[in-house]
């Protein structure tokens, strides 16, 4: 039986069982998919479960908010992907090593690259960039490899100048949410909770900010279906997408490294839309 699982906190609402119990089921697997909440503060807590992939009793785990970052001091050894980005969501055990990788931004650019065509773009993609927490190193890390020219902006800028500065051999730009003008990018990415249920009328952008007359807009949240981003800018004639398929793609990408299977997406998006 293969022993998979979530880190997290809270986990209530996490749609990781559904998505791989259908990838289990579609590759004739047999396990199980269970949901691990540990608190921020809890370290012990997040070591003895770490400690149970190294006796062999879980086989992978997905890491979401808030802990990210903080399995890395756990990890024996990082992939050169999660190394860069600073931050970790899906660990396994190789040569008895607990290796600490990241499949959420080549999943968010798959996604991406399968929602929007950039085409007419591609001479000038200007990316602006909501949040600065481990989805935002992701999701910064897929575009600047990807070529795109990309903003940060975060309601805490430390945590802004401080992913700038983690940073390596990019030109990575900062701004003040009071500097921002949205009309000067292809692409606005929230990689902050705003939105999220219960908070279903909030949205990341100030409303003083007007969403752009020609941009796609991703929102990293998923619950609700349409947050009120993704909503503003449909109502505005945008293309926009939530961070369902993102979610889907990472999940694929972890459940090939730790089985070596690559799950069918059809069956992935059946199980979260039923």
């Amino acid at each position: 039986m293969i022993q998979l699982g979530l880190i997290g906190y809270p986990l209530s609402h996490s749609l990781s069982p559904k998505i791989h119990t259908a990838a289990l089921q579609a590759c004739e697997l047999k396990g199980d998919y269970s949901l691990f909440p540990i608190h921020p503060e809890d370290k012990q807590g997040l070591q003895n479960l770490l400690n149970q992939i190294r006796a062999g009793k879980i086989h992978g785990l997905n890491v979401t908010i808030p802990h990210k970052q903080n399995v890395i001091e756990f990890m024996d050894e990082l992939s050169p992907t999660a190394k860069s980005i600073g931050a970790v969501n899906t660990i396994y055990l190789k040569d008895e090593k607990l290796i600490g990788d990241n499949t959420d931004a080549s999943g968010f650019l798959t996604d991406l690259k399968n929602k929007f065509d950039f085409s007419a773009f591609r001479l000038s993609l200007s990316a602006l960039v909501l949040g600065a927490g481990g989805s935002a190193r992701a999701v910064v890390y897929a575009l600047l490899k990807d070529g795109w020219n990309v903003t940060i902006a975060s309601r805490r800028p430390e945590q802004a100048q401080q992913l700038a500065g983690a940073v390596t051999g990019y030109k990575l730009q900062v701004a003040s949410y009071a500097d921002i003008q949205p009309s000067t990018f292809n692409l606005i990415v929230n990689t902050t909770p705003v939105g999220m249920t219960p908070n279903i009328h909030e949205s990341p952008l100030p409303e003083a900010l007007a969403l752009p007359a020609s941009a796609f807009v991703y929102d990293l949240v998923y619950n609700p279906r349409e947050t009120k981003l993704v909503r503003d800018a449909r109502q505005r004639g945008l293309s926009a997408a939530t961070g369902l398929g993102m979610l889907i793609e990472q999940a694929a990408l972890a459940f090939e490294l730790w089985t070596g299977e690559n799950p069918p997406r059809k069956n992935l998006w059946k199980a979260v839309e039923t």
